[in-house]
């Protein structure tokens, strides 16, 4: 992310964008070794590869900030691979991380990753530490810390199903999970900083929040989302939910939340008045259907019907609700930057 990027994302959060024509995406592997040309796994295995593909996303697209920004990550495999999660790879498409939870004993047995050492997270941040001067001889910078969320990673330990029932059938084992991922989750963030001081900012990812009710949400959502927004001093906390997100919405502002990338099937007015004036969005056009699957006209019509529909453009950055999906071609990212720069 250049310095002008930084800026101007920092004003449209304050609500200070003098354009209201902000275009921002998530992008990462499902997208970006695809579209460069490129295999998943060499993406993830060559420094120079995944250099190259983030250099022509940025050379291509030149009014998109893309969010994070040279984003060093290993797909759902990064977190639970600190676990000890058997990590299971492919070619062509993204890998998977194995259980390590079995039964509600083998909580209490989980140990807390040193996150210098453990899982593949020495590799992220050795990858960043090699290419640093690179991309900071690019105009860019490395801004933000990123981590899946605290749901998110216990449902890769112990399975999608099995952590939902533990919520409703053994809160107390619940909360010792996730406090556990928790304190991971603060190390991880401040390592992070400790490694790259440019550091000013936290994206962290969890849709398994889109799957509990509000009480759930008040109960085992809101304190550790909270703690881990505060595990460093930040200008920008990021979270994205791309699953159902209107239970979430109303307690951004205690999480800290000040930026909010959400589902397509919401409304951006509906989830403005839900998180109220202070937390800017991001979103939020159907990534699989129209961004990937469209045509560069339903693209540019549905980017700008999309628009016409808001309120008030003021914090709001214009994207799709969730990450880049793959498929998306060149062509449709020009149509939806077009739709942005045309719309009146």
């Amino acid at each position: 992310m250049t310095n002008k990027q930084w800026e101007d994302l920092l004003s449209v959060i304050d609500g200070k964008s003098s354009t209201g024509k902000d275009i921002g995406f998530i992008i990462d592997s499902p997208w970006l070794p695809g579209w460069s040309g490129v295999t998943t796994l060499d993406y993830y295995t060559s420094d120079e590869i995944w250099l190259k593909s983030n250099f022509k996303a940025i050379e291509t697209f030149p009014e998109i900030t893309f969010l994070p920004g040279f984003w060093s990550e290993y797909g759902m495999c990064t977190e639970p691979s600190a676990f000890g999660a058997r990590s299971i790879w492919y070619n062509e498409n993204l890998p998977h991380a194995e259980k390590v939870i079995h039964a509600t004993e083998d909580i209490s047995l989980l140990p807390q990753p040193n996150v210098k050492t453990d899982g593949l997270l020495p590799f992220m941040i050795n990858r960043l530490k090699n290419l640093e001067h690179r991309i900071a001889e690019s105009g860019h910078s490395i801004k933000f810390a990123v981590t899946r969320g605290p749901l998110n990673i216990a449902t890769f330990l112990m399975g999608t199903t099995e952590f939902m029932m533990l919520l409703a059938m053994d809160p107390e084992k619940a909360h010792e999970l996730l406090e556990k991922i928790t304190r991971f989750i603060c190390d991880w963030v401040q390592y992070q900083k400790k490694c790259f001081p440019s550091i000013e900012g936290i994206l962290l990812l969890d849709d398994i929040v889109g799957f509990v009710g509000e009480d759930d949400c008040r109960e085992f959502v809101v304190p550790y989302l909270k703690r881990s927004f505060e595990a460093i001093p930040t200008k920008v906390r990021f979270f994205h939910n791309d699953a159902f997100g209107l239970v979430c919405a109303p307690f951004l502002n205690e999480m800290g939340v000040n930026l909010f990338n959400f589902a397509f099937d919401h409304p951006i007015n509906q989830i403005r008045e839900l998180a109220g004036p202070n937390v800017a969005l991001i979103g939020n056009l159907a990534p699989r259907d129209i961004l990937a699957a469209g045509t560069p006209a339903e693209v540019y019509a549905s980017t700008q019907a999309m628009m016409r529909d808001v309120s008030d453009p003021r914090g709001i950055i214009w994207s799709c609700g969730g990450g880049v999906p793959q498929n998306v071609p060149t062509e449709n990212m020009i149509a939806f930057v077009l739709a942005v720069k045309e719309f009146s």
